[in-house]
């Protein structure tokens, strides 16, 4: 008497287990890296330039709202206090980039006066915040 052979169930690797821990270790490193993000100043609508250009990583941000609050690195500051404030944080050997975002609502006297009291500070290299916009031919 022939007795069949019992048929082995064949070998299966069941993988979803292991993309569950894939996808909950891509989910903590994309939400850990937003908040490595380094914040710039506070948010205001920025005057757009086609000749706009990246500049490196900043130390100092001047921020000039519609109101004309002044904000240095995010914190409040009266305008007269401004240029012994910032000779405080710059090092006159190693010129740091002073940025200043000012809205484009912002009377234009406004930001040349805070330009001028940031250019009295010796080792401050002033660059002012733009959007990119696209040229018109």
């Amino acid at each position: 008497m022939h007795i069949p052979e019992e048929q082995d169930a064949p070998l299966t690797i069941n993988i979803v287990s292991m993309i569950d821990v894939i996808f909950s270790i891509l989910a903590f490193f994309i939400i850990s890296t937003l908040y490595l993000t380094k914040s710039e100043g506070l948010p205001v609508n920025l005057p757009g330039a086609t000749t706009a250009q990246q500049q490196p990583s900043t130390e100092l941000t001047v921020t000039i709202e519609p109101n004309g609050n002044i904000f240095l690195n995010q914190e409040a500051i009266e305008i007269g206090s401004l240029t012994s404030v910032v000779r405080e944080l710059v090092d006159p050997s190693s010129p740091s980039l002073v940025i200043v975002k000012a809205d484009e609502a912002v009377n234009h006297g406004a930001v040349v006066d805070v330009m001028d009291r940031l250019r009295q500070v010796d080792g401050a290299k002033l660059a002012i915040a733009t959007t990119r916009k696209n040229p018109v031919n």
